[in-house]
């Protein structure tokens, strides 16, 4: 079994896909080595293991809603965009949503995505509650009502405390949304505005090749009733383009949700593309750094130095915007917070580059994604987190025994 881009191989003995929590509780008691595997969407062995692979993609798919207190609990199996479906069918809305739906909850969760706006924080940030099976088979339910000590440590959690069977997510009434998407928009005028081109809308992209003449374009995403419209010809040097675009110049935006200001319901405009098709082949390779907001433009101004070898090596690089969260483990953890993505060709030149990306990133508290590829010290990595040696002592109590772990999380808990 590989990933999903199919440069990772799994080590596991086998998969299982229980159909009951019951049948998920015998197998975690009964296991040395096992490990929760979602959509496979990771670019690194985190999702590994050398015992067994258990899927909860088989649970029951059923979604609950408090509408007083506007939670939903959704199974941790389903994938995000199908999960949204199910909301708006009911009349509900997440706050946000990643550039794909087709990643699982729990994943998503599990390793800190997000989507854009300086307003919206991770995904992982809507969770208020999560139910678990822990190492010795038991259901435990952990909230931020009930559990402040320990849940900031168990929401952006790497599969280490358990295998997570469902989520409580915040929601809000169901809301429309406008696209629009800019041509032409050069990295000089958008670093030079940053501030306010993110601002200009409830979620804002920047995508950007680096080619020689530095230019990209903006997406933005506008809410029906808090936004308006966008009545201008473009934004900043750019204009605003004359039919549907692809995130990469020259592909088919076949598989790209609709654009041009067409009103859509928010789990049809906040991804880029749609949950219906597959959105690439899956033969590229990703990376991705959160920095601390205001460090991000003097960053990006140093990485232009590396644009002629990012440039050579990538498909297309997309920068983003998050508030900041409580979690421990959470790349905007403490912190307002940009992403900057780069989904690379794969050729084994990428992995000669990290290593100097991250000494670039490091240097300004930059936190890899964890579902992505990096080339940095477990000791380095936990020095980016405040809380990291909360949260090993939180791993340490509920997985004693590390039956939940793999090569990477060892790595990572024996740095301390």
């Amino acid at each position: 079994m590989r990933n999903w881009s199919g440069h990772v191989e799994f080590t596991a003995a086998s998969v299982i896909e229980p159909s009951a929590i019951s049948d998920l509780q015998s197998a975690v008691a009964s296991s040395d080595r096992i490990r929760a595997v979602g959509t496979m969407h990771s670019f690194n062995d985190l999702a590994d293991t050398d015992g067994i692979h258990v899927s909860v993609a088989g649970l029951p798919p059923l979604i609950e809603i408090d509408a007083d207190q506007r939670i939903a609990r959704v199974p941790a199996g389903l994938r995000y965009g199908e999960a949204a479906r199910l909301l708006d069918d009911q009349g509900w809305a997440l706050h946000n949503m990643a550039s794909l739906g087709h990643i699982s909850v729990a994943g998503t969760i599990a390793t800190g995505t997000h989507g854009s706006g300086d307003h919206n924080p991770t995904l992982s940030a809507a969770v208020h509650g999560l139910d678990l099976v822990t190492a010795t088979g038991d259901v435990v339910r952990v909230t931020r009502a009930d559990d402040p000590d320990r849940f900031p440590g168990c929401v952006v959690s790497l599969g280490a405390i358990g295998v997570v069977t469902s989520v409580d997510l915040a929601i809000q009434p169901a809301f429309d949304v406008r696209q629009y998407v800019f041509d032409d928009v050069s990295h000089e005028a958008l670093l030079s505005d940053f501030d306010a081109t993110f601002s200009s809308a409830y979620s804002v992209s920047f995508f950007t090749c680096w080619a020689p003449d530095l230019v990209g374009q903006v997406w933005m995403k506008r809410r029906v009733d808090t936004d308006g419209e966008w009545t201008q010809p473009g934004i900043l040097d750019g204009t605003l383009a004359d039919g549907k675009r692809h995130p990469l110049p020259g592909h088919d935006a076949v598989h790209c949700t609709e654009q041009s200001g067409i009103t859509g319901s928010w789990h049809e405009r906040l991804p880029h593309f749609r949950l219906d098709f597959t959105p690439s082949s899956g033969d590229e390779l990703q990376t991705e750094y959160l920095v601390p907001r205001d460090r991000a433009v003097e960053l990006l101004r140093d990485l232009e130095s590396l644009a002629p070898r990012i440039h050579a090596l990538l498909h297309v690089s997309e920068i983003r915007t998050m508030c900041a969260d409580d979690l421990w483990l959470s790349g905007a953890s403490g912190r307002d917070t940009v992403g900057i993505h780069f989904t690379w060709q794969r050729r084994p030149e990428v992995l000669g580059i990290l290593a100097e990306l991250d000494v670039l990133f490091a240097d300004r508290g930059g936190r890899p994604h964890w579902g992505k590829l990096y080339d940095a010290s477990p000791a380095s990595i936990r020095s980016r987190y405040p809380r990291f040696d909360d949260f090993a002592d939180l791993a340490d109590r509920m997985d004693p025994t590390g039956k939940f772990r793999n090569r990477t999380l060892d790595a990572l808990l024996a740095a301390g």
